[in-house]
């Protein structure tokens, strides 16, 4: 009975091991190497397949990635907010020794501000050469 039991947890245990040495963490050094020089994409220049990726998830917060030969697409969306007048500003996209970095932030109407009154989905598309990086999105 004893022995059973051991070869269980042993077995449970050389199992587990095994996944846990397949997995494995990448470390990610978010020093900023170089400035990114990027391009906003305006709707009319979105590739077809991007901006149905963005449409089906629009209407929830979402980062997304699309390559498209040299170049890539970063999109960032902040899901549905109540009334329009919302903009997104980058605050920074820049290179470090293994990542690209991205950071946005959602920019509220401002008080007074006439808004349209139908709820507005607010996102980003900016394009950058493709840099076989990870991204991290901030």
């Amino acid at each position: 009975m004893f022995r059973k039991y051991l070869v269980k947890i042993c077995g449970i245990s050389l199992l587990m091991a095994g996944l846990i040495s397949g997995c494995s963490i990448e470390q990610t050094n978010e020093t900023k190497v170089s400035d990114l020089t990027y391009t906003i994409v305006e709707e009319s220049e979105t590739p077809e397949e991007l901006k149905t990726m963005i449409e089906e998830k629009k209407t929830a917060d979402f980062k997304l990635t699309y390559e498209m030969e040299d170049d890539l697409y970063i999109v960032r969306g902040y899901g549905e907010q109540a009334t329009g007048g919302y903009s997104i500003c980058v605050r920074d996209c820049y290179l470090t020794t293994n990542a690209v970095v991205f950071d946005t932030e959602l920019i509220g109407p401002r008080k007074g501000e006439v808004t349209n009154a139908s709820p507005s989905c607010p996102y980003i598309v900016i394009q950058v050469k493709n840099q076989d990086k990870s991204i991290i999105f901030e």
